[in-house]
């Protein structure tokens, strides 16, 4: 029989597709690699296998293959817009920020009324911190199909990064009235604004809340909108309650350890060390960013918007092209112990080249630019080696502080650990060994900034903050809320108002609930005074 007659025909190549997408979703390599062959032979000038062989290599850290793969399948299907999206996605992730967003304005330019290709453009814009682009996207998406809960909800999210808080919060009542069984709805409206007793949405949720239980995952974001309303209208113990209601139950359905976040802090510690500090070359001294880094809801939005108000600063917002850098210098890592092990051994002039060429693919006006992706700090050692130049504004809050404002905090993607007051101590004491470690190393790099201080004394503190950066005062630095430059963060609609002291010490009417924190802080050495 000859090898032919075993070729499966061209309409077999849907359900290899299928099969190879559901593959990548549970982490099945091996399988989807197999039904991307299946898929090559049944149609060897079909680009979808590399497309495939391009998510695959991207699932496995391989941002060089996954680029490969991409432009293999652009070569076989130049025109054809899904295989575009994802040779712009490639460039993302290997540092070439200004082709992927070149190709992006392209395919936004030629989707007309292709609500799918506008959706994945409209996300990648996003991943980019292009809001405004993202934006135009979701409005095109809304008006290509109105009726859509899905496409409403994309533009009020892409309306509250612009700004755009009355639009965002129309389109949210609308979503809420047309399908109010959606949990995560509420909770994205109730953050819009500080809700009063004349206008809130408390009976509303409540009502909602009794069609839902622990096990639902709608009952999480519902009990994070309660509380947050209710802690508005200064019901604190119940805002607590509804907190602590939410974060049990997103907790139970996620599968973290949080000492494995602290053997890995502990490990970065080891490796590099003051030897690692002393005889590692510089890398690249040509580089001049800002780094604006901290624990989430430490300020660090606060901070990143009273910097670019300078006329000379430009900020990116949280971009991941540092920690795109790490991986790629680090691949093929095991795993995150043998990552941490690899960067130490990493030029530090390419890793620093490569992503202050990142940077200036953004096209941004600023002569300075701020990444403001709070958890480079474990990346701190490599930033401060790789780009001698760099100013470093680390963020700080009061520890209990810190730790009530993750832990009112439903976060999309990312900080596991703030689901539980324990894990939220364990975690703090590794950061906090993290950074007396960097410290003590290259202390003079590094501007300290309290939030309290900041709250306290605006004007003296962002004074300190500017003078660090290498840049001249400018009285614009303290009206920072006039700043229209976009946001995403989960400060989106408070950067956007000047500097209040509400929110200063609410942890305080929280001390007996927070005890279980207390205590892991104060045994680890750290001062809850």
């Amino acid at each position: 029989m000859s090898l032919k007659s075993h070729t499966p025909p061209k309409t077999d190549l849907f359900r290899f597709r299928k099969l190879a997408g559901d593959h990548i979703q549970k982490g099945q390599f091996a399988d989807a690699e197999r039904a991307c062959a299946a898929m090559q032979s049944a149609d060897p000038e079909a680009p979808d296998p590399w497309v495939f062989r391009a998510r695959i290599a991207q699932r496995c850290n391989d941002f060089t293959a996954a680029a490969d793969h991409a432009q293999q399948a652009l070569s076989l299907s130049p025109h054809r817009l899904d295989v575009r999206v994802v040779a712009a996605e490639s460039c993302i992730y290997t540092g070439q920020i200004a082709k992927a967003l070149t190709a992006l304005i392209a395919i936004e330019g030629e989707a007309e009324t292709d609500l799918n290709i506008l959706r994945q453009v409209c996300a990648l814009y996003t991943q980019l911190g292009r809001h405004e682009a993202a934006y135009r996207c979701a409005h095109r998406v809304r008006e290509g199909d109105p009726e859509s809960l899905n496409h409403l909800y994309l533009l009020a999210s892409a309306a509250i990064a612009v700004g755009k808080i009355d639009e965002a919060e129309t389109l949210l009542d609308a979503i809420v009235k047309a399908a109010p069984e959606e949990g995560d709805i509420y909770y994205n409206r109730a953050g819009l604004r500080k809700q009063t007793p004349a206008n809130n949405h408390i009976d509303q949720i409540r009502e909602r809340l009794r069609f839902t239980g622990p096990d639902d995952h709608r009952h999480t974001p519902l009990c994070y909108a309660l509380g947050k309303e209710l802690e508005d209208l200064g019901e604190q113990s119940e805002a607590f309650k509804s907190f602590a209601a939410g974060a049990a139950a997103r907790k139970a359905r996620l599968r973290y350890q949080v000492r494995e976040e602290v053997k890995a802090a502990d490990h970065i510690i080891k490796t590099f060390d003051k030897n690692w500090w002393d005889n590692t070359p510089d890398g690249d001294d040509s580089a001049h960013p800002i780094f604006v880094m901290g624990l989430p809801r430490s300020g660090t939005t606060l901070v990143d918007r009273i910097i670019s108000a300078h006329s000379a600063v430009s900020s990116l917002g949280e971009v991941n092209d540092f920690a795109y850098g790490v991986v790629r210098a680090g691949f093929p890592a095991k795993d995150k112990f043998d990552l941490i092990a690899r960067t130490a051994r990493a030029d530090m002039q390419t890793l620093g080249s490569q992503y202050w060429g990142a940077l200036g693919g953004y096209g941004e006006a600023g002569s300075y630019l701020i990444d403001k992706t709070p958890a480079n700090y474990l990346y701190l050692g490599l930033i401060a080696k790789a780009l001698p130049h760099a100013r470093i504004v680390h963020v700080r809050r009061h520890p209990l502080a810190s730790g009530y404002a993750m832990f009112k905090t439903l976060f999309r993607m990312g900080y596991p650990f703030s689901y539980d007051l324990e894990d939220i101590g364990h975690y703090y004491l590794a950061y906090h060994r993290l950074m007396v470690h960097w410290r003590g190393l290259f202390a003079d790099r590094i501007c300290e900034v309290s939030y309290e201080d900041l709250v306290d004394d605006q004007e003296a503190v962002s004074r300190d903050i500017i003078a660090h950066c290498g840049l001249q005062w400018e009285t614009a630095c303290l009206d920072f809320h006039r700043n229209a430059a976009p946001t995403a963060t989960a400060s989106a609609t408070q950067v956007r108002q000047p500097i209040y002291r509400s929110a200063r010490n609410l942890w305080r009417d929280h001390d007996e609930a927070l005890q279980p924190l207390r205590k892991i802080l104060e045994a680890g050495g750290v001062s809850c005074a």
